[in-house]
């Protein structure tokens, strides 16, 4: 399903419900009517499931959460609203998304919920479902829990044994560690810097990378509830970039606050991107074709194709990488914000899985991070926002099209023109790419002067 198609919903955005901690819709509130209709639509998903005659277990649900001050008064809305509903409830502390997936499908719950607001500044957060096989709820689930929002009051009251319980996993970390070093190469001899963001794997990440043997200096590990992604992780290599020159390191690896995403910066302090951990994983992997976004450089489909690998590009959002991975049936995809899928690994995206496989890779190719970004040349690009009044009549103009048209023909191959309606502004982003810095920026100002 593409980003054009996807049914209209008042909430749940491409991940999860998402906004400032307190204010509508997170308010404590509505969080617990979320989880009521959450409970009821989980329940009937079960029944309808079940065996004639079958006893039905109860619905359960894990809870993790990243390290936001907000995350706990999240965590008990929605602990409220499952139980009050008859779902037990798993709290699982806190512990990285593609984490929540993983416990999702080791403990055989029904679902898992995770509250964080990725990349986010902390005053935001969010709440994102897994389903049992611990990929993202489906878009029918979803519209069908916005559906149960209305009719949560209205429902009959549940009572006595019959309410929901709640229990602590308090070995989900150990579990997850595990789960990761199973995957891990042998680090042994790599000075590695590590920025965790003062997220999800604060503790995560420096365990399984110093089990894994590595020379390992972390930094970003003291969450204060305030401070997650402030000037750090994955959005703010600059200052890993600075520790890895000055220290003499190998790499540098950066999480996001709820670690699903991992970049790497190489040892001069160039920052390796996903479109550089897709070609390095594509090739050690010896795969066919790879998914990726319209973003992503025409580098790396170039350098693709020279290794007699497709590449298949989607709408942005790692929903929609996803998807078009499950269609083409392939096993690697991602973005250039080193959100990258292992399908065949993970059913998620999985920040420090997607490191650990990426420097299996390196070895494996016995190859460094400084050759990969040298290898990995970068085509300029150049994106100009034209303000429109009407987006689609904009796009779908004979003429914006034809000038569209004629810059193709104009770069023969040589790079690409993309435009693509804002999803919240009344702009239309043209972006233009190609090896020439010059001609790009003719091309994308003659494309917006047609659009004006």
């Amino acid at each position: 399903m593409t980003a054009a198609h996807l049914p209209q919903r008042n909430y749940f955005g491409t991940d999860g419900v998402r906004s400032v901690a307190g204010e509508f819709p997170l308010t404590a509130a509505w969080v617990m009517k979320l989880g009521a209709a959450a409970a009821e639509v989980l329940k009937a998903q079960k029944s309808s499931a079940s065996l004639p005659g079958e006893v039905q277990q109860r619905v359960s649900v894990v809870i993790g959460k990243d390290t936001r001050q907000s995350g706990d008064m999240l965590e008990a809305a929605l602990a409220a609203g499952l139980t009050s509903r008859g779902v037990h409830v798993i709290h699982l502390g806190v512990l990285p998304t593609p984490g929540v997936s993983y416990l999702t499908r080791a403990l055989h719950a029904d679902a898992g919920v995770v509250i964080s607001a990725s990349h986010n500044p902390y005053q935001d957060n969010g709440i994102k479902f897994f389903g049992a096989a611990g990929s993202k709820l489906s878009d029918e689930l979803e519209l069908g829990i916005e559906a149960a929002l209305d009719g949560v009051d209205a429902l009959p009251p549940v009572t006595g044994t019959d309410l929901g319980s709640v229990s602590n996993h308090t070995d989900a970390e150990r579990l997850y560690i595990s789960y990761l070093s199973s995957h891990a190469p042998d680090l042994t001899g790599l000075k590695i810097a590590m920025d965790c963001a003062n997220g999800a794997a604060y503790r995560i990440g420096p365990k399984v990378f110093q089990a894994a043997g590595a020379d390992l200096f972390a930094v970003y590990t003291t969450p204060d509830g305030r401070n997650i992604n402030r000037d750090c992780g994955s959005t703010h290599l600059g200052h890993l970039a600075r520790i890895v020159k000055d220290g003499g390191y190998d790499l540098g690896v950066a999480f996001d606050g709820d670690a699903d995403r991992a970049l790497f910066v190489d040892s001069r302090g160039n920052e390796v991107h996903g479109d550089h951990l897709l070609l390095l994983n594509a090739r050690a992997r010896h795969e066919k074709g790879v998914v990726t976004t319209i973003m992503s450089n025409m580098a790396l489909e170039l350098k693709l194709q020279q290794s007699g690998v497709r590449l298949r590009r989607t709408a942005v959002g790692d929903r929609y990488v996803h998807e078009g991975m499950q269609t083409e049936g392939l096993h690697l995809g991602g973005e250039q914000s080193g959100h990258l899928l292992f399908l065949d690994v993970s059913p998620t995206g999985d920040g420090v899985l997607t490191a650990l496989l990426s420097l299996a890779a390196m070895r494996g190719l016995e190859t460094t991070l400084d050759a990969l970004y040298d290898d990995l040349t970068m085509f300029p690009q150049t994106l100009v926002n034209v303000r429109v009044k009407d987006k689609a009549a904009a796009v779908n103009s004979p003429e914006v099209q034809a000038a569209v048209r004629a810059a193709e023909v104009r770069l023969s191959g040589r790079g690409r023109v993309n435009l693509r309606p804002s999803g919240t502004e009344n702009l239309v982003r043209v972006m233009v790419e190609g090896p020439d810095e010059v001609e790009i920026h003719e091309i994308a100002s003659g494309i917006a002067a047609h659009i004006q």
